[in-house]
């Protein structure tokens, strides 16, 4: 039997509760232990870290190494980024009308997405390759030589931001569907005035989306700097000249490498800020933009 009494009706943060509780435990406790584990000598094998004051941020301020590091992470930023969301946007936009075949167009986009980070990693090793890989074959039918692409700093940069040009899937799937919300008639009005495809773009198409192209961009940022591990510690190990020595690389070989664990956990603290520091740059740049407009 049931009570007479009738139960409270659920709200929103009812609902809310168990995400909360989850980030609490998953990045909020973890990141508080991260910050006091920096301040310690703690090397990832002792059970009790004897607190150490600012001892590693000496020696981070003298740390050249963790400068390539930042260097290497600011280039990948900047090269990843825009290639992302270019790529992610222009299909998008692309796919979004219906056309023949346009279902299997839409489903490579999105296939290498769920190819696992390891896994796409070997194959680039394949594509890359100076002797036989595809691409300097490629390059090959245009007269060009090709590169030794991981042998080389600014190849291999470039390289491994080719590499995440390709699991842009949820980006584009979002693109497309913020594409397909929008208003057919504005584009008919806009048709009707004399505006063509371009004009309909930068009028029309890129302002309305500006919000969910923010989103993406904050996505991306967060992404690049913080999960380019995989692909930058399978195709070059922070080589060549430290040019691919990226934030993340450098922490695992500190923590895990070199057992400096507390050392690691203030790089990794220092990460974190680097990336709230970008994607506010990002956010202030946008609403200015706005203004002006």
């Amino acid at each position: 039997m049931t009570s007479g009494r009738a139960r409270p009706p659920l709200t929103a943060w009812a609902f809310l509760a168990p995400y909360a509780v989850a980030v609490g435990l998953l990045i909020v406790l973890p990141a508080l232990l991260n910050l006091g584990y920096a301040f310690t000598d703690h090397t990832g094998l002792t059970r009790d870290p004897q607190f150490v004051g600012l001892a590693n941020v000496r020696r981070m301020l003298s740390d050249g190494f963790l400068l390539d590091s930042v260097q290497a992470s600011a280039i990948h930023l900047a090269l990843a980024v825009p290639l992302r969301l270019l790529a992610a946007v222009g299909l998008g936009l692309l796919l979004a009308a219906p056309r023949p075949g346009g279902r299997w167009f839409r489903v490579a986009v999105y296939l290498p997405t769920v190819v696992p980070d390891v896994a796409l990693a070997v194959i680039f090793l394949w594509v890359l390759n100076p002797l036989y890989g595809p691409l300097n074959q490629l390059l090959g039918l245009f007269g060009h030589p090709g590169f030794t692409w991981l042998s080389d700093p600014g190849t291999a940069r470039v390289a491994v931001a080719l590499m995440l040009v390709f699991p842009i899937g949820e980006g584009f799937l979002v693109v497309l569907a913020a594409r397909r919300l929008l208003d057919g008639r504005l584009y008919e009005a806009a048709a009707l005035e004399g505006c063509g495809p371009f004009g309909q773009l930068r009028r029309l198409t890129l302002p309305m989306l500006a919000p969910v192209l923010l989103l993406l961009a904050v996505r991306d940022t967060i992404l690049t700097l913080q999960v380019n591990f995989v692909p930058a510690y399978v195709l070059t190990d922070g080589r060549p000249a430290n040019a691919t020595l990226y934030l993340p690389v450098y922490i695992f070989d500190q923590a895990f490498e070199f057992s400096s664990f507390a050392y690691g956990a203030l790089i990794t603290s220092v990460l974190m800020v680097v990336t709230a520091v970008v994607i506010t740059a990002l956010l202030l740049v946008v609403r200015r933009w706005r203004v002006l407009r």
